[in-house]
């Protein structure tokens, strides 16, 4: 995969990873290790990332929230999130104020039950 960064390629990547298992990738011992494996180090990510916020240190931020984000699209993989249902959750937050908000995450949860 060559030219600039996109999250969708590299969603791409990590659907091939999952589908092919390379040997020797950091991402196929992930999805090796399985569900527990991939929150754990979701959590472990968030929490770098608040350290390096705190600290006020843009660059490790920045470089944090970069490994947040990869393993946080691991887990969608592996979950079966797409980029597109994260794009239209949050477009739909973008259009409803906080009241009809908190009603439809209310009926939300109700319907889940």
């Amino acid at each position: 995969m060559t030219g600039e960064f996109s999250y969708e390629r590299l969603y791409e990547l990590l659907k091939g990873r999952k589908e092919e298992l390379p040997e020797g990738s950091y991402t196929t011992y992930l999805f090796e290790k399985g569900l527990d494996k991939i929150l754990k180090k979701v959590g472990e990510e968030c929490t770098e990332v608040i350290i390096a916020a705190k600290d006020h240190d843009k660059k490790e931020t920045v470089y944090e929230i970069a490994d947040l984000c990869y393993h946080v699209m691991v887990l969608m993989v592996e979950a079966g999130i797409s980029l597109d249902d994260i794009a239209k959750e949050l477009a739909s937050r973008n259009v409803i104020d906080h009241k009809v908000k908190q009603e439809k995450m209310a009926s939300d949860a109700e319907a889940e039950k």
